[in-house]
């Protein structure tokens, strides 16, 4: 994983929030990550994108730390981006993105930490 390109949807500035602390702990660990938030603007000195389709690369995994209504809404960018994982971090978490994921031919992964399964925490 540690190679490919990662897109955490759900990007905070808020050092509090979770997609703050993913975000940053990646950027640290050296993965190849873009954030993504409509808000766009800089977190970390990074730039932040207000779409997946304004990535500079395509990302193999979008990684989820957004309310489930709003996991949902992002099955459709994240298909049409050419993502293929879809990964809800717990919180994210949404039954109907499951299906329509599943159905725009993504692996999904829920009810599983990115950062713990992956060891950066």
């Amino acid at each position: 994983m540690k190679d490919s390109v990662i897109a955490v949807l759900g990007v905070s500035a808020d050092a509090s929030k979770f997609g703050y602390k993913i975000f940053k702990s990646l950027s640290e660990a050296s993965y190849r990550v873009y954030g993504v938030n409509p808000k766009g603007g800089q977190v970390l000195g990074k730039k932040i994108y207000s779409t997946l389709a304004d990535l500079p690369e395509k990302p193999e995994t979008a990684l989820l730390v957004v309310p489930p209504d709003v996991t949902l809404a992002l099955v459709k960018p994240c298909a049409d981006a050419g993502v293929k994982t879809f990964w809800m971090q717990p919180g994210s978490d949404s039954d109907e993105a499951e299906l329509a994921a599943k159905a725009a031919g993504m692996q999904v992964i829920r009810g599983a930490c990115f950062m713990v399964r992956e060891g950066v925490w």
